[in-house]
């Protein structure tokens, strides 16, 4: 339905644009995650101590970066459908609008693990506090979010078994499906096995960890259908998915947010939450939540859709509904509770002191709210709870030292660069997270172009399209490239700034004359009236290569800068390498790129 003829007008184009820029702006987000926790972890922090919430948050930034590309690659080509008339999704000119439910969910499903994972670190962090003992199992807990990433990218065609894809792919993604609850599993008996035999403290934040691993395994228990072929193709698009995904989202996520929101809002603001309301918002969000989704399953199986504006007057579904309504409307006034005990919290609302709940990581060891510059001197990590090292330091049998005591506020700063670990640095470690977002965004349009390049209706094919030994040639100059901005590099590693300004403007030169060569070849193509909108392989084809060529300016540009700074002796002080390192990292991505972009477009297609 966002296609012409039947959405006319600029704003699916303009929504469209928008996701774009939101897809790259999020990306930008998740480089950025990963870079602060690797680069600025306090001196001994690490791998094995950092916090679980931060280890998810970082694993949610990987899935952040493959997973949104696709989907990102899909809107370029619903874009292009509308605006530049490509035939992607039209399967009267030889589209397929079953490849954009591929893209979508190959994004789709990672999304709500996006979602999920930092819910999880909340709630591995809250539970531990509130149960007076280390989290269980922290090993497990951390390597069982990173299967869950990585599980979450081989799942994504659960969601289109209704398709009818073939007996061995929905075999392949059913089981695919119910391996990932494994690691779920170990997480929720983590929690478990961290508050038995604890010393609980029923604070909200607790209490919402709580209705967090109840309301998260109810909605696991019903999305372990959905990877049952039979089950699934009878529940599909009824209202016993919308149930299922607002357990794992809404029970999920929601109560994972505010449990982390009555944990850390004295730490942010220095004053704290009222326990009163607190436990009321507590009561009236789970009592509202099971009242407007639990009815959900059995209007669900009775056979009631999802989608629609209304429902008819079928036996029991007006009662069920009527219930759900109910529901929202303690869910309505529970979300006014909680506004308002932020509201009075912030205008009188008691101190908070420091560490109001005798927390053991790193940021309870600050003032609350914290100083612009978190801490005066940063304190020693010896273990995954600084604060308790730090608030008992005498010796543990099997601990390999004592920790030293917290150094005083008045302290100067002091260690701080000891936060960087030495190897990549920073500009090379995020474009190197960025690479690899880049590759499943260049994956997405190999995929497509593979599946169109020879499903067009009508209009020309590879043969009258492409010019192998035309291309093979000026392909020579950005293959080459990557051999003159290796010598660049080796030249600024010596020392020898003329010599990498030198090989430098080789290099530019070579890109430049690779994008010459490429503009050439579309101009012969317009002349012979073959442009982006003819049929769905010069769709595919000059989507492919067109961003491709984009990348390549923008490396020319990078590539330009970087040989002002070594003109200008910006170099000369063994200054601004990371950058050129990172420049340089780039370039080969972009010749490595192309070599697999003209084996599958030139030399798989014609042969």
């Amino acid at each position: 339905m966002t296609e012409p003829p039947f959405s006319t007008g600029l704003g699916v184009s303009y929504w469209t644009v928008a996701l774009i820029i939101t897809s790259v702006g999020t990306i930008a987000t998740g480089i950025n995650l990963i870079v602060t926790v690797v680069k600025l972890r306090a001196p001994g922090m690490t791998a094995s101590r950092i916090p679980v919430f931060v280890w998810m948050s970082v694993v949610t930034a990987f899935v952040i970066l493959w997973a949104i590309p696709s989907l990102t690659a899909a809107q370029v080509m619903l874009l292009f459908d509308r605006e530049l008339g490509t035939d992607f999704f039209k399967p009267d000119q030889g589209g397929n609008v079953v490849l954009w439910q591929h893209l979508f969910w190959f994004f789709g499903h990672p999304e709500v693990y996006i979602m999920a994972l930092p819910a999880f670190g909340i709630i591995s962090e809250v539970v531990p506090v509130f149960s007076r003992k280390p989290i269980f199992g922290y090993g497990f807990v951390v390597g069982s979010g990173i299967a869950i990433g990585f599980y979450s990218f081989l799942v994504w065609a659960h969601h289109m078994f209704a398709v009818g894809l073939g007996t061995i792919q929905e075999g392949f993604f059913s089981a695919a499906s119910m391996v990932i609850a494994v690691p779920t599993g170990i997480k929720v008996f983590s929690w478990l096995a961290t508050m038995w035999g604890g010393r609980l403290r029923f604070t909200t934040a607790m209490l919402f960890a709580i209705g967090f691993v109840l309301m998260f395994t109810i909605g696991g228990l019903s999305g372990v259908h959905f990877a049952t072929v039979p089950i699934d193709l009878q529940t599909t698009d009824s209202y016993y998915v919308v149930a299922h995904f607002h357990y794992v989202l809404f029970g999920g996520t929601a109560f994972a947010m505010f449990a982390g929101a009555y944990y850390w809002f004295p730490k942010i603001t220095g004053r704290l939450l009222n326990e009163t309301l607190g436990k009321w918002h507590f009561w009236l969000t789970l009592i509202g939540f099971n009242l407007t989704f639990f009815p959900m399953h059995i209007v669900g199986l009775m056979g009631m859709p999802r989608r629609v504006y209304t429902y008819p007057d079928l036996p029991g579904w007006g009662l069920w509904n009527f219930i759900e309504t109910i529901g929202t409307v303690i869910l309505g006034i529970s979300v006014l509770v909680f506004l308002w005990n932020m509201y009075i919290t912030f205008r009188r609302g008691p101190a908070a002191g420091d560490n109001p709940w005798n927390a053991w990581t790193l940021e309870w060891a600050t003032t609350s709210p914290p100083p612009d510059y978190n801490f005066v001197t940063l304190p020693p990590i010896q273990s995954a709870r600084p604060l308790w090292d730090l608030a008992h330091p005498e010796p543990v049998p099997g601990e390999p030292s004592t920790p030293a005591p917290y150094a005083s506020r008045d302290t100067p700063t002091a260690g701080r660069e000891q936060g960087f670990p030495r190897g990549l640095s920073t500009p090379m470690l995020g474009t190197l997270a960025f690479i690899s977002s880049e590759i499943f965004f260049f994956g997405s349009l190999i995929v497509a172009f593979l599946y169109f390049r020879f499903r067009s209706v009508s209009g020309p094919g590879p043969h009258q399209v492409l010019d192998l030994v035309y291309t093979a040639i000026f392909s020579v100059a950005l293959f080459a490239s990557s051999g003159t901005i290796a010598l660049a590099d080796r030249r600024l590693r010596r020392g020898d700034d003329r010599g990498f300004h030198v090989w430098l403007l080789v290099t530019i030169l070579l890109g430049a004359t690779f994008l010459a060569g490429q503009v050439i070849e579309y101009v012969r193509l317009y002349a012979d009236h073959i442009v982006i909108g003819t049929n769905v392989f010069t769709s595919a084809f000059f989507t492919l290569t067109g961003f491709h060529g984009a990348h390549v300016a923008v490396g020319i540009i990078a590539l330009s800068v970087l040989a002002g700074m070594a003109r200008s002796g910006r170099f000369r002080r063994g200054e601004h390498r990371g950058a050129a390192e990172a420049v340089s990292t780039y370039w080969h991505f972009v010749d490595a790129i192309w070599v697999v972009v003209f084996t599958v477009v030139y030399l798989l297609t014609l042969f």
